[in-house]
């Protein structure tokens, strides 16, 4: 054998057992726009993942000689960013949801009826369901009353919920299943009445009634409702969701479903506020798995703007001496909080009203110490009085809001408040001061599942439409980074989840999204046009457009 060519082999050799001694990686991005999230915001083109988890990132150079890998993929200038986080949803009311009949966008009562006729001809139920009315896009504006539906249904019963999932309108023969009777209300403040005879219009405890009383879907069904719903999400580049509320035997049916595989979504659950699930979870600690975290518990303090159950300092500028309603009273707030502190649990409070608000940042401030790291939240924070927003900061109280709430109610808030209060009302910007983060959401199925349309409404302030060309109180605006981080990172800090989620950093869960345009960088009226590609939970797609 020739001695160059000896020589020539023994370097090839030498060259091949170099390249095998780099660290393997289960895939390798190249060629990326990737935006970490980290905390000096720092941009790469390229990301090594191995075993569900960020191996390295860096330029396309040092990722490709440092590591191999048999799966590399070319972005092709596409920007990636970390999974999109909900900091406050209910996915499980989501799923359920699916089997109801969409009355999302009806313009008027007439539209309502249509589609429940419809849905009810197409799936016959033992109850008629539907979600989504909203009397503020009627021509009245006023809230119906059910004698058409005791009509067209004297004999089965009819469960409509409204949009904010706070107002129910339901028949007779509801009201007869329900046992409710007109004499005997324990909460008159929480029903419409007309002429000392129900409406069928019943808020707050009661709409909680009524929803109660619909039979869950049997197990196998539920189970597909529950995949789809994760479907659904993931096709929107959310990787994990906040549900705010559920029952001990719906965590542990979401915990089953994550275990055994068929649930890839991950989970922040928030208890209701009852004894047994106190006994479920609450008295054992926090209990956390790779897909689910258990630690908090989520109260209501009173209801919502648009169904004037928000409970105000002042009364409603559409209803003069009306202030709105209170659902929760300070003593029995502060039998809660005591519980959730003692056994390390956050509380999560929904707050919209400015006397709600007051409300909670009084009683939290009974427990929490200045500088504390619990987190505990207030959700929505809708309506703050300026002499309150300071107390958020002090006690380290977080506010948890929803962008798409200001673009959805801007154009009849005004009328509830007034020229002087809504200047104080979805205050994100002055908000996010106070500790100088902000976990967003979007509150689905009340709002769009989507987070590009929360991170649309943090930064242009507008509607889908473009409206109102100057942004709806711009002055409270979040930048773009601002708004990426309140649904990656700040969305995952809000839940404790920060040292695992929300950014793109060595060691944390490959979960990230890649779209076909860079909402960074984009025109302003570009961003909603954004769609997802890509979704990745633990480094494996869940999703391909």
């Amino acid at each position: 054998m020739p001695k160059q060519f000896l020589i020539f082999s023994l370097a090839i050799m030498m060259l091949s057992s170099c390249s095998d001694n780099r660290p393997y990686a289960d895939l390798i991005l190249k060629n990326a726009v990737i935006y970490t999230v980290d905390s000096g915001f720092t941009i790469y083109t390229a990301m090594a993942v191995k075993n569900g988890k960020v191996l390295e990132l860096g330029d396309d150079i040092y990722i490709l000689e440092n590591y191999i890998s048999d799966s590399i993929y070319d972005a092709s200038g596409k920007a990636v960013f970390p999974g999109f986080i909900d900091a406050h949803a209910h996915f499980y009311g989501y799923a359920l949801n699916m089997q109801y009949a969409d009355l999302n966008g009806c313009h008027s009562f007439d539209e309502l009826i249509e589609r429940v006729q419809k849905h009810h001809n197409q799936h016959p139920s033992e109850w008629i369901t539907g979600r989504g009315w909203d009397q503020n896009h009627w021509p009245t504006r006023k809230f119906p009353d059910n004698t058409l539906l005791n009509e067209l249904f004297p004999d089965t019963p009819v469960m409509l919920i409204r949009v904010d999932g706070h107002v129910v309108l339901v028949n007779q023969a509801a009201i007869d299943r329900s046992g409710i009777r007109a004499d005997s209300l324990r909460n008159p403040g929480e029903v419409i009445m007309k002429e000392g005879k129900f409406t069928g219009v019943f808020l707050e405890s009661y709409a909680e009634q009524f929803r109660n009383m619909v039979p869950a879907p049997p197990e196998d069904v539920l189970e597909q409702l529950m995949k789809q719903a994760a479907t659904n999400c993931f096709e929107v580049g959310l990787t994990m969701v906040a549900d705010a509320g559920l029952d001990a035997s719906t965590i542990r049916f979401i915990d089953n479903m994550q275990s055994d595989g068929p649930l890839k979504m991950a989970v922040y659950a928030m208890l209701n506020p009852t004894e047994e699930n106190f006994s479920g979870f609450l008295n054992k600690g926090p209990y956390i798995t790779p897909r689910l975290n258990v630690r908090s518990i989520k109260l209501y303090a009173d209801g919502a703007l648009g169904s004037r159950g928000a409970c105000l300092l002042e009364p409603y500028s559409d209803m003069p001496g009306y202030y709105g309603i209170a659902t929760i009273t300070p003593d029995e707030l502060g039998r809660i909080c005591l519980l959730a502190y003692d056994n390390g649990f956050q509380v999560c409070t929904h707050a919209i009203g400015d006397s709600a608000v007051r409300t909670i940042l009084n009683v939290y401030s009974n427990y929490l110490l200045p500088g504390n790291d619990l987190r505990w939240r207030i959700e929505h924070a809708q309506i703050v009085h300026p002499n309150d927003m300071g107390k958020f900061g002090e006690f380290g109280i977080v506010p948890s809001v929803q962008a798409t709430h200001a673009t959805s109610d801007m154009k009849w808030a005004e009328t509830r408040l007034g020229p002087i209060r809504i200047k104080t009302a979805y205050a994100y910007r002055k908000l996010m001061q106070q500790n100088n983060w902000l976990p967003n959401g979007t509150d689905f199925p009340i709002e769009d599942i989507s987070p590009i349309k929360t991170f649309y409404a943090a930064v242009a302030r507008k509607d889908l439409n473009g409206f109102p060309p100057k942004g709806f109180q711009k002055e409270n605006a979040l930048t773009r980074e601002e708004a990426l981080r309140s649904i990656t990172i700040w969305a995952a800090r809000s839940f404790f989840e920060e040292h695992r989620r929300g950014s793109l950093e060595s060691g944390k869960n490959a979960d990230f999204i890649i779209l076909d345009r860079d909402i960074m960088t984009v025109a302003e009226a570009e961003i909603p046009k954004a769609s997802v590609l890509y979704t990745y939970i633990d480094g494996e797609a869940v999703y391909t457009k």
